[in-house]
């Protein structure tokens, strides 16, 4: 199967306030798909929708399985892992315990497992010697048996890719990654996600402001306005929409400059 993710008309609403409006679009297998547009225009609800947060209209399919209705953990399981805007680690437990925690979603031994116990022991021994391998590749084996809460922001950001990282997902989504980081730091942290893009053969969605990382990045970008779809294409398509430009610059008849890096 070519397409990871299946979207179609994907409605999110509360009240009379509507998050999403009718989303159509698919995501190809090792895509980096990109998805933009200003604040309030409806992305991280569409990722909401995507992990089971909010329960949409439409259908959302994941590697041809439906998950419109189903729970966070169970959608999980089926190989879709995400990473949050603010940090979502646990500041007292160290980077091997938080990681441990994320692979946490493989470890479902079942009742055999259960009565017999080996198996899940087993499971634990696996989830150990993956944890380490993903610390291995992030760089962060010096840091392993520290709390969280004595790390540099960046370096729980890297923690935060390997806790996702760890549950070999097919889908990666990740929301706003290098938000709150300087140049320097955006560099260094995308190039991870390069390094697990091609390690673990990762599909990527990514929720992004700055717009010249997404250009450099994505192979396709879904740009977003109150809800709505306003473009799909590669960047350079996007570059030149003058929905696009007038979205985020309210000039539709000046191009979108490369040095227009955030939006608030």
């Amino acid at each position: 199967m070519n397409d990871v993710l299946e979207v179609r008309n994907l409605t999110l609403q509360f009240g009379g306030i509507v998050a999403v409006h009718d989303l159509t679009f698919d995501v190809h297998r090792g895509e980096f798909f990109a998805i933009i547009g200003p604040n309030g225009a409806g992305k991280t609800s569409l990722f909401n929708c995507l992990t089971g947060i909010y329960t949409p209209r439409g259908s959302v399919k994941v590697l041809g399985q439906e998950i419109v209705g189903r729970k966070p953990n169970e959608i999980a399981r089926l190989g879709v892992a995400r990473t949050f805007q603010n940090l979502g680690l646990f500041d007292s437990m160290t980077p091997l315990e938080n990681i441990l925690v994320g692979r946490d979603v493989k470890m479902t031994a079942g009742i055999l497992a259960g009565a017999l116990r080996w198996p899940a022991r087993k499971s634990e021994r696996a989830a150990r010697i993956r944890a380490h391998e993903i610390l291995d590749l992030m760089e962060l084996n010096e840091y392993a048996d520290t709390e969280v809460r004595a790390l540099p922001y960046g370096i729980r950001k890297r923690i935060e890719l390997a806790k996702a990282a760890v549950m070999d997902p097919e889908l990666l989504l990740l929301d706003e990654p290098v938000a709150g980081m300087n140049r320097e730091e955006t560099e260094e942290i995308m190039g991870y996600v390069s390094l697990l893009r091609e390690h673990l053969g990762l599909t990527i969605i990514l929720i992004e402001h700055d717009i010249q990382l997404v250009m450099d990045l994505a192979d396709r970008v879904l740009a977003l306005d109150f809800g709505q779809m306003i473009g799909l294409g590669t960047p350079e398509d996007t570059q030149s929409n003058e929905r696009v430009i007038e979205a985020y610059l309210g000039v539709p008849d000046e191009p979108m400059p490369a040095e227009s890096r955030t939006v608030s």
